[in-house]
C-alpha cells in the first residue's frame, strides 16, 4: 500500500485554518524528500492554500510550489482541483481553467485530484480534460457521503458510486479517488465500496482519502487497503487525527504486520514528527480548540476542513456558545438543500444557511414556510440558481423557486456560457499597474482572485516580501529589546531590534 502525506495541505487546512507558511514547509522539505522517498505523493497545493497564501500569509502560491519542487525533486506532488471551479469558489471561463492547469504542471505539479462539490460530472469533465492537456496525472475523485453499508439510506447507494466511477473511467482517467471529506466512510462501508470498485475495475489504481473526525480513520483506511485500495492518505502524527487525516505512524505500523507494508520506516515518521510537534506550537493561535473525536459527524456530515473553520467563524460571530445548535442546524440545512454532497464550495452553502438559521432563530420548517420573504445569504441564493452545477436528484421545490424568486435559474454546466477571458489584455492591465515584472502565473492569480491578488500586491509593494520573516515575528511582535534576523536573500541578512 502506498501513502500520500497530506501534512503540507489538508492536515493544516483542517487543523490550523490553512495558515502554515512556506518558510516552515521549506525547513523540513529536504528531510521529507529523504524520509518519505517511498511515498506515493505529497499533497502540498491547491484547495484553500491558493487564496489563503495571498489573502492571509501575503505570499505567492506559485512561488511556494516552485520552491518546494526544487527542494523535493523525487516525490510526486499532488494538488486539489475543484473541477470547473479550479482553486476558486465559483465557475470560471473554460480557458482560465485550462491555463491554470498548464501553468501548474510547468511550476512542478504532477497529480491533480479533480473533484466537484456536487459530484456533477459535467464540471469534472472540464477539469479532467484540462489536466490531460497540461500533461498532468488525472486522479478523478468521487466525493463520498451517506453510508453505503446502511440499507435504509437510499440516495447515495453503492450503485450510485459504481455508476459515477464508470462515467469517470469513460473519460480516460489515470487514478480513481474516493474523497471522504467528512470522515463518514465506516470500515464496513470501505470494505464494501472498495471491493466492489476493485472487482469492477481490476486495473485502475484506487486512492482513498478520509478525515479522522469520528476517530475511525485508521480502521477505515486499513479496511480499504485490505479490500484492494492502492493508496491511502495520512498525515504526520502530530498533524493528524480529529478533523485531519489518520496518523501516518499508526497506519505504517499497522500495515507492517500484514503483507501490505508501505516501505516507509517508523524511524523516519518519528523524525518528521518531532519537527511538526514544534512547528504546530508556532500556529497555536489558529487552533480551533477541538479536543476530541466527534462521532456526531455521522449525523451532521460536516467536512473536516470546514468543521474547524465553522467553529472559528461561529466564535467570531458571537455564536461560539451555540456550537451545538450550529451542528444541529447544519444537518437541517443539508436536508433543506436536498441532502447534498458537502465539500467546498457546496459545504459553504450549507454552513452559511446553518449560521443564518441559528443567528435568526429559525428551524427548517420556518425556512420552508417563510422562504419567499427571507433575505438568504448570497451563497445560498446562487446555489439554488445553479451557479455550482446540478445536484444529484435535482433542486428541492418549491423551496428553490421561493428562494431565487425572479432571478434566472441556470440549467447545465454554469461555466459553459461564460465568454473566454482575454488573458493578454489582463496581463497588459496588470503590467501597466504593477510594472514589467508581472508573470503569466500572476495573470492566472488575478483571473481567479482579482480582489485578493490586488490586495496582496499592494501589501508587497508597501512592506516587501513578508514570506522571509520567521513565523514567530510574522504572527506577533517581538518583545521590546528583542533582536532577530531576517535573511532577505542569500547572503543578505537584516538584524532587527525593537526599541
Amino acid at each position: 500500500v502506498l501513502i500520500t502525506d497530506t501534512t503540507w495541505r489538508d492536515a493544516h487546512q483542517s487543523l490550523l485554518a490553512t495558515r502554515v507558511r512556506t518558510i516552515d514547509l521549506l525547513r523540513i522539505a529536504q528531510t521529507t524528500a529523504h524520509g518519505l522517498s517511498n511515498a506515493f505523493s505529497l499533497e502540498c497545493w491547491g484547495g484553500a492554500t491558493f487564496d489563503v497564501s495571498m489573502r492571509f500569509l501575503h505570499e505567492d502560491p506559485w512561488d511556494r510550489l516552485m520552491k518546494l519542487r526544487q527542494a523535493v525533486p523525487n516525490i510526486p506532488f499532488q494538488m486539489l482541483l475543484r473541477g470547473a471551479n479550479a482553486v476558486g469558489y465559483t465557475s470560471y471561463p473554460d480557458n482560465v481553467v485550462y491555463e491554470f492547469c498548464d501553468k501548474a504542471v510547468k511550476a512542478g505539479m504532477d497529480i491533480f485530484r479533480v473533484f466537484d462539490s456536487l459530484n456533477y460530472v459535467e464540471n469534472m469533465k472540464l477539469g479532467i480534460d484540462a489536466v490531460k492537456k497540461a500533461g498532468g496525472v488525472v486522479e478523478a475523485s468521487i466525493c463520498y457521503t451517506g453510508d453505503v453499508s446502511d440499507k435504509s439510506r437510499t440516495k447515495y447507494t453503492l450503485e450510485y458510486y459504481v455508476d459515477l466511477a464508470q462515467q469517470l473511467v469513460n473519460e480516460g482517467i489515470h487514478i480513481l479517488g474516493i474523497k471522504d471529506m467528512a470522515g463518514l466512510l465506516k470500515p464496513a462501508a470501505a470494505t464494501l465500496l472498495v471491493s466492489t470498485l476493485r472487482e469492477k475495475f481490476p486495473d485502475l489504481p484506487i486512492h482513498m482519502h478520509t478525515h479522522d473526525t469520528a476517530g475511525t480513520g485508521v480502521a477505515s483506511m486499513m479496511a480499504a487497503a485490505a479490500a484492494g485500495a492502492d493508496i491511502v492518505d495520512a498525515a504526520i502524527d502530530s498533524m493528524s487525527g480529529m478533523t485531519s487525516q489518520p496518523a501516518m505512524g499508526a497506519l505504517v505500523a499497522a500495515l507492517e504486520q500484514t503483507n501490505m507494508g508501505t516501505g516507509i520506516s517508523m524511524e523516519n515518521v518519528h523524525s518528521l514528527n518531532s519537527y511538526w510537534e514544534q512547528a504546530r506550537l508556532l500556529y497555536s493561535c489558529f487552533e480551533a480548540n477541538v479536543k476530541s473525536a466527534d462521532s456526531g459527524v455521522y449525523d451532521h456530515e460536516m467536512p473536516g476542513g470546514q468543521y474547524t473553520n465553522l467553529m472559528f467563524q461561529a466564535q467570531q460571530l458571537g455564536l461560539g456558545t451555540q456550537w451545538i445548535q450550529i451542528k444541529k442546524a447544519y444537518a437541517e440545512a443539508n436536508k433543506l438543500c436536498g441532502d447534498l454532497v458537502k465539500v467546498t464550495p457546496s459545504s459553504k452553502v450549507v454552513g452559511d444557511l446553518a449560521q443564518f438559521m441559528v443567528s435568526n432563530g429559525l428551524n427548517g420548517k420556518d425556512v420552508e414556510e417563510r422562504a419567499s420573504s427571507l433575505s438568504f445569504p448570497t451563497s445560498v441564493v446562487e446555489f439554488f440558481q445553479g451557479y455550482l452545477g446540478q445536484p444529484y436528484g435535482g433542486f428541492p421545490e418549491p423551496l428553490r423557486s421561493n428562494i431565487i424568486r425572479d432571478l434566472p435559474p441556470i440549467n447545465g454546466r454554469p461555466g459553459a456560457t461564460l465568454q473566454p477571458l482575454d488573458l493578454g489584455q489582463l496581463k497588459a492591465e496588470l503590467t501597466a499597474k504593477y510594472g514589467s515584472n508581472i508573470r503569466d502565473y500572476d495573470v492566472i492569480s488575478a483571473a481567479l482572485y482579482p480582489r485578493v491578488f490586488a490586495d496582496y500586491r499592494d501589501t508587497v509593494s508597501q512592506f516587501g516580501d513578508l514570506s522571509v520573516i520567521p513565523t514567530r515575528y510574522f504572527l506577533s511582535k517581538p518583545e521590546i529589546g528583542e533582536e532577530f534576523q531576517v535573511e532577505i536573500e542569500e547572503g543578505k541578512t537584516l538584524i532587527i531590534k525593537l526599541l
